[in-house]
């Protein structure tokens, strides 16, 4: 009872203040908006996760700063979002779950808390291997091993650490306080090294102020188009060569632009919001303070450090791959770092379609292969460098210009291991209020944690599933999975949001309502386009069964999904016309 009081009292002086420095005005008002300011910074610490790292990172390399406008529009997209899901909770004082069930459709209430706890789910995975790779790359360099079993072992210790400071944070108390710090230096530190390298760039005067801004700009032609100075190199090439590289790149730049989109908002950060704000005690008073606390705490440092990692990463690695890639000697080419990634592009180019695949031949072919791909033109092979998937070791380099290689491993695994586990913490502790949520359970107690201890067991499991030698990249194909969720969310809000039963009197009206629909509408589309494109390249890429496969699935799913949905619809139109 006292912490309620304690909150209440908390709740009234800020409403107080609020209303004291509106009639102040403006500039009164913006203080009084940064002193009391919180939940936006909460979503911020989800936000600037690895996923979005690993994001920036690889569109700085296929794209350079030409794709610096992606994130800017998908974290006011999100933004948008965010804001009506502040509106409606703080206007109604309800918890989003059950309204949308009463008020729109449970099928679209029970998908969006499905949906929330598989992205749960699926992000931990990429979580988990980020946290091993800074291990096993960066930190350990390589002592770590690389077997299945090395990675279970090394993921099931981490899931037990993160279960245990997981349990001090829901009791609170100084030594969760002291880790939180800790975590938060970790994440500061490669935050803070990637503004260098802008800053230390630009001294040196190597940056292309000018590219950097025209980056800025919207250029959707980059969904069907390479970006950057590929552009201009694919354009150059025979037409048969020119065919080829085009679609391998644009069907990876679609990937890369998908999932650092899905990584500005994603899913389970709808679910969070609505939460964070109704622990607080917040109420209309408080609508404005929370668009002002999402602007300002969320999306600005969101645009501000993926911009920089997209500006080292595209200077360091963008066309820019390492002399030896290029040399047409084999055994030097061999030799390059960027040779295994690559290899897989270069051998089906030179080696055309049906050819045996390259583990599999003799040493004399092997050879005769390896030299074929060496003989390969430099533009070609600075084309076949932007498709390879890096590590955490090579990736490191793009703080190389202000640290040096050795201090920039240390402090790029430093930063990635942070990052890694902090969010594995934030995504179990979400899990367990959507099973709480789930199960009408409280939220403490023997649900709450089975729900955090699921989101762990599948992240821990990654080694399982994904293989891959560029762990970073798996997060990248996490959030593809990601944002084919999404639009389950944005249209379920936008519906809400339109509600009259849900809002009553308070639903947006007027200009006001055209404005708010209008930005919704906007994401709500992109939020599908990019859904429908991340399903429609995953049914047609038949470069395996299995992936070919996995997207037949995900499309069956959606068809079911969407017969639920319409059938919700006809339910409660019946009952309405019933009544």
């Amino acid at each position: 009872m006292t912490g309620e009081t304690e909150l209440l009292t908390g709740v009234e002086r800020d409403r107080q203040l609020l209303n004291d420095a509106q009639a102040k005005g403006p500039l009164a008002t913006i203080g009084t908006f940064v002193r009391l300011s919180g939940p936006g910074w909460l979503q911020s610490a989800i936000t600037l996760g690895g996923g979005s790292l690993a994001g920036a990172l690889f569109l700085g390399i296929l794209g350079g700063p030409s794709m610096l406008w992606l994130q800017l529009v998908a974290i006011v997209m999100g933004v948008v979002m965010l804001s009506a899901i502040s509106y409606v909770t703080l206007t109604t004082g309800e918890r989003p779950f059950g309204m949308i069930n009463r008020h729109i459709n449970p099928a679209l209430g029970w998908g969006w808390l499905v949906a929330t706890s598989m992205a749960n789910m699926i992000w931990c995975m990429p979580q988990f291997s980020l946290c091993y790779e800074a291990l096993d790359y960066n930190l350990a360099a390589k002592y770590t091993g690389d077997s299945t079993g090395a990675k279970l072992a090394i993921s099931a210790i981490l899931l037990v650490v993160t279960s245990i400071v997981l349990s001090f944070n829901v009791r609170g108390g100084a030594m969760a306080k002291v880790f939180d710090w800790f975590l938060k230096a970790l994440i500061a530190s490669i935050v803070l090294c990637f503004f260098g390298v802008v800053i230390y760039l630009s001294n040196q005067g190597v940056l292309n102020w000018s590219k950097i801004f025209a980056g800025f700009v919207p250029d959707l032609s980059q969904w069907y188009r390479p970006a950057g100075d590929m552009r201009d190199l694919v354009a150059s090439l025979p037409t048969a060569a020119r065919e080829f590289w085009e679609g391998r790149l644009v069907r990876e730049q679609r990937a890369v632009m998908i999932g650092a989109a899905a990584t500005a908002v994603g899913i389970n950060m709808t679910f969070l919001m609505p939460y964070a704000l109704l622990q607080r005690g917040w109420d209309k008073t408080f609508r404005g303070l929370a668009r002002f606390d999402l602007a300002t705490g969320m999306a600005i440092p969101y645009v501000l450090v993926t911009s920089c990692v997209v500006i080292a990463a595209g200077q360091a690695f963008h066309g820019n791959p390492d002399p030896d890639f290029l040399s047409t000697d084999p055994t030097t080419f061999e030799s390059s770092p960027l040779f295994e990634g690559a290899s897989g592009n270069l051998y089906a180019l030179t080696a055309g379609p049906g050819a045996k695949p390259l583990a599999d031949l003799d040493d004399d072919a092997r050879a005769e292969a390896i030299a074929a791909m060496a003989a390969v033109p430099k533009d070609e092979k600075r084309i076949a460098a932007s498709l390879v998937r890096r590590n955490g070791f090579e990736l490191a380099k793009a703080l190389s210009p202000l640290l040096g290689d050795s201090l920039a491993r240390w402090i790029f695994g430093l930063g990635i291991f942070g990052m890694g586990f902090s969010t594995i913490i934030i995504l179990m502790l979400i899990n367990g209020f959507v099973f709480c949520e789930a199960l009408n359970a409280p939220r403490e107690g023997t649900v709450f944690f089975a729900g955090c201890l699921v989101a762990g067991i599948v992240g821990a499991s990654w080694p399982l599933i994904w293989d891959g030698p560029a762990k970073l990249w798996l997060a990248v194909l996490a959030s593809s999975f990601g944002m084919m969720l999404l639009p389950i969310a944005y249209v379920t809000f936008f519906m809400l949001m339109n509600s009259k039963s849900a809002l009553g009197d308070d639903r947006p009206s007027g200009m006001s309502r055209w404005v708010w629909n209008a930005l919704m509408i906007s994401s709500v589309v992109g939020a599908i386009i990019a859904a429908g494109t991340a399903i429609y390249d995953k049914v047609t890429d038949n470069r395996s069964p299995e992936n070919e496969m996995a997207g037949y699935v995900v499309l069956g799913l959606l068809i079911v999904y969407l017969l639920l949905v319409a059938g919700g619809f006809s339910i409660r139109s019946g009952e309405t016309a019933a009544q």
